[in-house]
């Protein structure tokens, strides 16, 4: 079982796009309106894992303050706007689509964003330290952009927004944290680091699956009737990806060193999808909530070969790692 989970976990950019066939298929041949009662299981499945991995108290270590506020700008100022911009280009008369491309560019960093920094060979305490931040930071600020941005286009339910963060972002961290307390004191760390902890992101990934299921069954319909959709969001998240290593390229080369840098892109670059589908889906609920998560759900399938690909390229841009400068971490 083991060996299947972390083979789906490493296979993203297949499993995700089989999972979204296979809720079409179910979807289309049967009533889907009873697989709503898996939403809030299957949406648990997919944040509780992340969060037992997650060091928070790794946000008051080292002085990289510099790095930490560069990474947030670009978070909170540059990404959510362009993301903005681009819903408004390409679904101006899709305002729930644009507000799935929002919802994601606004959850910045999740445990792929620490994985990606360690292939890269980049700043791993650094990443840690961004993607707590950024988790807290997304979560508390991701119901006002959304308000301010698309709230003459769509009503937006503040109160429930909150209130599904607080169900499906907080109380998972704080189970998250006593988890790891708890198993750490019962096996020891050296066997929950070198054993356990790399079980828990395929349970993860495992209820990612789950939720694209879900949300491709609810709309199974609507994309039979117009096959195309799910291509044409292909070419906006394309760009807001390549528009978004670009910028963070150029700033990590010009403001930090090679492993600085190298977390800096991956801190800024990678989206928490996860965080971004489970508001979508709980917040908004049944169609619109479908609506909203389908171009997130596409959103996996650029994120995980970018991220691929850009690893391949860290030598070219930043120089090797025996070339690079001590880290300021």
């Amino acid at each position: 079982m083991w060996k299947l989970l972390e083979l789906i976990q490493k296979n993203l950019t297949w499993a995700i796009p089989a999972s979204m066939i296979l809720g079409i298929v179910v979807g289309s041949t049967a009533d889907p309106a009873p697989l709503k009662a898996l939403i809030v299981p299957l949406t648990f499945l997919m944040v509780y894992p992340m969060m037992i991995n997650l060091q928070v108290q790794k946000v008051f270590s080292g002085q990289d303050y510099k790095l930490q506020l560069v990474t947030q700008l670009i978070n909170f100022a540059v990404v959510p706007f362009f993301a903005f911009g681009m819903g408004k280009l390409f679904f101006a008369d899709q305002p729930l689509v644009a507000l799935g491309l929002l919802l994601a560019s606004l959850l910045p960093t999740s445990g792929m964003t620490i994985s990606w920094t360690g292939f890269a060979k980049g700043n791993l305490n650094a990443a840690v330290k961004m993607t707590v931040i950024g988790l807290i930071l997304g979560s508390i600020a991701t119901p006002f952009y959304a308000k301010w941005l698309m709230g003459t286009a769509i009503e937006i339910p503040l109160s429930d927004i909150f209130r599904q963060i607080m169900v499906i972002v907080f109380l998972p961290m704080l189970l998250g944290v006593a988890t790891r307390l708890l198993l750490i004191r019962v096996v020891g760390a050296d066997k929950y680091n070198k054993t356990l902890k790399q079980k828990f992101p395929a349970f993860s990934t495992l209820g990612v699956l789950g939720v694209v299921f879900v949300a491709m069954a609810l709309k199974a319909e609507a994309i039979i009737s117009k096959p195309m959709i799910l291509v044409s969001f292909l070419v906006p998240l394309a760009i807001l990806y390549i528009g978004n290593f670009a910028l963070s390229t150029l700033v990590g080369k010009l403001l930090f060193n090679r492993g600085d840098a190298i977390a800096l892109v991956y801190g800024t670059v990678m989206r928490n999808l996860s965080i971004a589908l489970a508001i979508a889906i709980t917040a908004f609920g049944g169609e619109q909530g479908s609506e909203i998560a389908l171009i997130i759900a596409m959103a996996y399938i650029i994120q995980v070969q970018a991220a691929a690909w850009y690893v391949k390229l860290t030598d070219r841009l930043f120089g090797s790692p025996e070339q690079a400068l001590p880290q300021t971490n």
